[in-house]
């Protein structure tokens, strides 16, 4: 899903990310409880730049995070997924991996040079291809329904917007492994510490191996 959006031609196929996390142990069932050894997977299946996001995705690191997805580069996000695929908050049971491949930012003026009006929704603005322009500024945190993220989950076929802070508060309360994979008779790879310490409050920002940061 990521590899896509870093290298749109040269994708790994879902198989073979498979088939390596099986390789390094990061896996049994294709299940990924743990943000580091995606990272890792990452680096090493698509090549690219990780960064390991720690202490959730407000505070100091809601800046860092939009930043990331306004200069075009994906972010994963492990969160508790509710039936229409959106955030939710079931302390893990229900824990899945989106991919964020953009950002929505409602502000206050007309931005900047370096920005095109949508042809069918006036007030939206797109960044024009090609062209020189300052960052959109930032709506201040708590500022409600001021930032969507544009996500899936990662085997959906649809983008959707979703509310900033409830993917937060979703990622935030990632605590507990759910009962009922713990009841199937399967084998799991779970990290020391579970859920709490593989994926609570923490997220992953991919660049392209080049890229200056």
């Amino acid at each position: 899903m990521a590899g896509t959006l870093l290298a749109p031609l040269s994708g790994s196929p879902l198989e073979r990310l498979v088939q390596v996390a099986m390789e390094r142990g990061y896996t049994a069932q294709g299940e990924m409880f743990s943000v580091t050894d995606m990272g890792r997977l990452a680096q090493e299946a698509l090549g690219c730049q990780a960064e390991v996001l720690y202490g959730g995705l407000g505070g100091p690191n809601r800046d860092h995070v939009l930043q990331h997805l306004v200069a075009g580069h994906p972010l994963l996000i492990p969160y508790d997924e509710d039936f229409n695929h959106e955030p939710c908050q079931r302390k893990g049971h229900k824990a899945h991996w989106a991919v964020s491949a953009g950002v929505l930012l409602g502000v206050q003026g007309m931005p900047s040079l370096g920005y095109d009006e949508d042809p069918e929704l006036p007030g939206l603005f797109h960044p024009a291809p090609g062209t020189p322009r300052q960052p959109p500024s930032l709506p201040e945190e708590g500022s409600p329904g001021a930032v969507y993220l544009l996500a899936k989950q990662g085997k959906s076929w649809h983008y959707q917007l979703w509310d900033y802070d409830q993917v937060r508060a979703s990622n935030l309360q990632l605590t507990d492994f759910s009962p009922s994979r713990a009841a199937d008779g399967r084998e799991y790879v779970v990290p020391v510490g579970g859920l709490r310490a593989g994926l609570c409050g923490q997220a992953l920002l991919l660049r392209p191996r080049d890229s200056g940061h």
